[in-house]
């Protein structure tokens, strides 16, 4: 069994997250965590129940399923069992008229069951401090993002390279590389924070298919298994000689993600324009990398680079046709998706020890989606890579 999260650990998230608090709330009474993610983070553990964090008291992890396995796998100093809202509602006694909530994440009628025994008057939202909280990472993530990178290289760089195989179907790569990532140590799910979305390890894809319409928030696409599972792969797709093969996914260990995009040239040399514009991308990378340093400012670094870029080659940039995304990276923890984010709004400066994820990529009509994705830790330096040195474009003979 995994290691527990050190009790040390929780305590300074926790005094963090109320720290941030007391700036940005300074008249909060409450704060409720009911998402599984929070809860893991705050407490290390996973369960269904909820996290009371009163401005002046101990917080208390209430666990309605399964109390047994919170006391079992969590140091948290205070875990209480329930089965349901008024056993906890009896204990804390006097509620505050506004309770500061996962509001990105707790439904309406979640939200309208809470509080008929919890009977505050307004919800306030704590989503930002939490995910603030989260973004700069301790040693002992950072120790867990640097095992993941090491294994999410040798998966990329080291095993890709012999699945490729022709004739085989993007489902048959995915079952194969899935298989392989749980052999190596991944966790086994790639998590995202962004609203009701699924997927299972990442974008698989040959050729034409990474530029594919998806409803997910990132530059490449893929045909999926059809319209009630938009993603994994498609069955009919076959790889022949001359297709590029995209595979963008996560890793993860003990729940926490590094993200990571390569490509590859199947049996035969990439072109002119593939290797011109895959290499626009690694320039961009790797001039993005040098100023991921504490003080920068994310949206200052998206625009600098957008600015610098040519109107031919912002076509199709950072997506295909229509569809492109607007940012150039991402924080990455817990979920895939984490702040900061290189993009416009993102105003607060970096600080040392956040991590995030760069993906300059661009589509190449009738060939697919080119570029490069690694997960870097701001440092004084500048951004330190934890997924491996390969330049991509991987040729396959």
């Amino acid at each position: 069994m995994p290691d527990k999260v050190p009790s040390n650990e929780l305590e300074a998230r926790l005094k963090r997250f109320r720290a941030i608090m007391d700036v940005h709330h300074p008249s909060w009474k409450l704060a409720v965590i009911f998402s599984k993610i929070n809860l893991y983070y705050l407490t290390g553990t996973m369960q269904d129940g909820m996290l009371l964090i009163p401005r002046s008291g101990e917080a208390v992890l209430w666990v309605r399923r399964s109390y047994e396995r919170a006391v079992n796998e969590s140091l948290f100093p205070l875990i209480r069992p329930m089965d349901g809202f008024r056993d906890a509602a009896a204990v804390l006694g006097t509620v505050p008229s506004a309770v500061h909530i996962e509001t990105e994440f707790v439904p309406l009628a979640f939200l309208q069951r809470f509080q008929k025994h919890f009977p505050f008057r307004e919800a306030l939202s704590l989503d930002a401090q939490i995910a603030y909280t989260r973004s700069v990472k301790s040693t002992y993530e950072l120790n867990l993002m640097r095992k993941s990178g090491e294994l999410h290289r040798i998966v990329l760089e080291e095993r890709v390279p012999l699945m490729l195989k022709e004739g085989m179907s993007e489902v048959d790569l995915v079952g194969e590389l899935y298989a392989q990532m749980l052999r190596d140590g991944h966790h086994g799910v790639a998590r995202f924070g962004m609203f009701d979305t699924e997927i299972a390890i990442g974008h698989i894809a040959f050729g034409e298919s990474s530029l594919y319409p998806t409803s997910f928030n990132g530059p490449g696409g893929n045909y999926g298994m059809g319209p009630a599972v938009p993603f994994i792969g498609s069955r009919e797709r076959k790889l022949t000689k001359g297709d590029l093969v995209f595979i963008d996914i996560g890793f993860g260990v003990e729940g926490y993600h590094t993200d990571k995009t390569l490509n590859y040239v199947f049996g035969k040399e990439p072109g002119n324009e593939i290797m011109r514009e895959h290499n626009a991308c690694l320039d961009i990378q790797s001039r993005l990398a040098e100023k991921l340093k504490p003080g920068a400012i994310p949206s200052a670094l998206y625009e600098d680079i957008m600015n610098s870029l040519s109107p031919t080659f912002l076509k199709n940039f950072m997506g295909f046709d229509k569809r492109q995304v607007r940012f150039l990276g991402h924080g990455i923890g817990l979920v895939i998706d984490e702040v900061p984010v290189i993009a416009r709004g993102f105003d607060n400066p970096l600080e040392e020890n956040m991590v995030l994820a760069l993906e300059p990529k661009k589509g190449i009509e009738n060939v697919g989606m080119v570029g490069i994705e690694n997960t870097f830790l701001v440092t004084p330096d500048g951004g330190e890579c934890i997924t491996g040195h390969s330049r991509g474009l991987v040729t396959v003979i």
